[in-house]
């Protein structure tokens, strides 16, 4: 067993949201680009939001979906819903149209909170509800700091609901309380991730992905949230920029978009009020950290110039189950359980292995999730009976784990078929139910493979009995999943391979390989066309790029779109934004605007 019992006790968390009253009025809670909102504006929007939902029926344990984009309104939302009393569920408004409906459903959600009138899903739905109709106040009513009273809840009131992938075919909402939220926070002020005094928190994870409660937690405390927009998150340069400009002090990040960061990152800013220690703290999760990103951290943690954690949990248990900070004394481990958890490595007979020996990961604890919403079946699979203490429940995680001698612990992989891609959890059952609904194909199956050119990915292989149309079928998957769960490649197969027990064999699956033709390709048109080919080849790993190639069809990604902009710059001196790739990924288009960009900086 591993547990914390040698570590100091943490003092019962405060409710968050008492917490937030007695922040100061004039302080900034959120600055979202231009805007910013003080905790007393904050506090006054969330009391008009909050009463408007009491009109509505909504109180303790009512679910709201808030299908809003990232900005100060969400921010506005996801607190007023909170101070009803009620649980959230993000829907993020970029998903598949499809794919958010049923999250509402599946959720079974009270209300939806939307932009605008003209962003209702269905003018008969009634639940719709625009954001403006709940902050509006009549000319009348006090609309100041001091109406801000939220209803009082028991810790084992719902917090909110966060979906991950599901092994099922279909995604799953975890269900924590408001005593594990304010429990993560008296965990991140207990480690000193969260320093004395006031922090300015990057609020960079997708609202959807549990690190985004992490972030939120903080402004309960009155650090102020910086959000983070879509294009700024994508690309290295525009987020080290940020950093300086706002003098951060703490960002969530996923090992994958680490590394191109530490590239770019600047030199510190300037200790305030006396502090000698390093003034950004990493906050590193979501993904496993490899020895050669873990050394570079511990450089840049040496030279003063920054601090970081490395921090490991599902969201089945809050958020974060442990932490260990990145330093050179050790190699890449996930540290030690945080205060309020403990950990159990077991073997499949829920035995206690032996001190040094791997097992699966197990944790129990106050912040242990409720279960999946409206699943008991799959509840009483994953929340099973502790071993040590009748009556208590374990959270089986389907990480493999081992102990080391003093207390920390060692990340191994999973002893399951979940992936873990980009920081994002996905269970390729799903992705193979829903490719399994397009019509001609027979036999579906979903690898994750880490020898691709391009870098780690997924590729979709699949049997059918006549010619499929590729392009519907990445059309068919688009349009239900999200961006990350779509796979770089799909690939037709005669057969599928099968070990000594007759079950598929996902290690003996083909490596796809890029034709060195393609059929309607084009001949390169001049330098630049020329110049892009080379960097995408050396990008994506495809020896042949022709005129009127796709960058994300050849096996592009969000991460390989960082790398290219990086490549561009470096030989070309040019800033190419993120969101330009995007917009023009075919690399003739791509290399006439890249020739646009260079004749106005020569001109200018």
């Amino acid at each position: 067993m591993h547990g914390n019992d040698t570590a100091p006790a943490v003092a019962p968390p405060q409710d968050l949201l008492a917490r937030l009253s007695e922040v100061p009025a004039d302080r900034i809670a959120v600055t979202a680009g231009d805007t910013s909102l003080t905790f007393g504006a904050l506090r006054a929007a969330a009391a008009r939001v909050a009463t408007r939902l009491a009109e509505r029926g909504v109180g303790a344990e009512s679910l709201v979906a808030l299908n809003l984009p990232r900005g100060a309104d969400l921010v506005v939302a996801l607190i007023g819903t909170l101070t009803a009393g009620a649980a959230y569920v993000p829907v993020d408004p970029r998903l598949p149209t499809d794919r958010q409906r049923d999250l509402v459903e599946d959720a079974a959600a009270d209300l939806v909170i939307i932009a605008s009138e003209s962003s209702t899903p269905s003018a008969s739905d009634l639940r719709h509800v625009p954001l403006t109709a709940l902050t509006a106040a009549p000319a009348e009513e006090a609309c100041g700091d001091d109406s801000y009273r939220p209803v009082p809840v028991r810790g084992e009131n719902l917090a909110y609901v966060i979906y991950t992938s599901g092994s099922t075919g279909r995604p799953k909402g975890v269900e924590a309380t408001r005593g594990s939220a304010s429990g993560l926070l008296a965990e991140l002020e207990h480690l000193r991730i969260a320093r004395p005094g006031v922090g300015r928190v990057g609020w960079n994870a997708s609202p959807s992905f549990d690190a985004s409660v992490q972030q939120w937690v903080r402004l309960c405390r009155g650090d102020t949230l910086v959000l983070i927009d879509d294009e700024t998150r994508a690309d290295p340069s525009l987020l080290a920029r940020l950093i300086d400009e706002t003098a951060l002090t703490d960002l969530d990040i996923t090992p994958s978009h680490l590394g191109p960061l530490l590239e770019v990152l600047g030199p510190p800013a300037p200790c305030e009020g006396g502090r000698t220690d390093p003034a950004l703290t990493l906050l590193v999760g979501g993904e496993a950290i490899n020895p050669a990103l873990w050394s570079r951290i511990t450089a840049l943690v040496e030279e003063g110039r920054l601090r970081a954690v490395n921090l490991y949990g599902p969201t089945e248990c809050t958020v974060d189950a442990t932490a260990g900070w990145i330093t050179s004394d050790h190699g890449p481990h996930i540290g030690t359980v945080l205060p309020g958890l403990r950990a159990r490595l077991l073997d499949d007979r829920l035995r206690p292995v032996v001190p040094g020996e791997e097992g699966e990961l197990y944790l129990t604890g106050s912040r242990v999730g409720r279960g999946y919403r409206g699943r008991p079946d799959l509840t009483a699979e994953r929340f099973v009976a502790d071993v040590e203490a009748p009556g208590q429940r374990m959270y089986r995680t389907g990480d493999r784990c081992r102990g080391l001698p003093d207390g920390r612990l060692e990340y191994l992989g999973r002893a399951d078929g979940q992936v873990k891609l980009r920081g994002h959890r996905i269970e390729l059952n799903e992705i193979e139910s829903v490719m399994a609904r397009h019509p001609g194909l027979t036999e579906v199956a979903v690898a994750y493979r880490d020898d691709l050119p391009g870098g780690p990915g997924l590729v979709a292989y699949y049997r059918a009995g006549n010619a499929v149309d590729e392009p519907a079928l990445r059309a068919h998957l688009t349009e239900r999943l999200p961006a990350y769960m779509v796979p770089s490649a799909l690939m037709q197969v005669s057969t599928f391979p099968v070990n000594a027990n007759g079950k598929l064999d996902r290690g003996a699956l083909p490596l796809p390989s890029p034709a060195a033709t393609r059929p309607g390709s084009t001949q390169l048109d001049g330098p630049m066309e020329e110049l892009i080919a080379r960097v995408w080849s050396q990008v994506l790993g495809v020896p042949h790029i022709s005129s009127d190639d796709n960058f994300f069809k050849l096996g592009g990604h969000s991460l390989l779109a960082i790398k290219l902009v990086a490549q561009v710059r470096a030989e070309l001196g040019l800033h190419l934004p993120i969101k330009t790739v995007y917009a023009t990924p075919r690399l003739n288009d791509l290399a006439r605007h890249i020739d646009s960009l260079a004749h106005d900086q020569s001109v200018g």
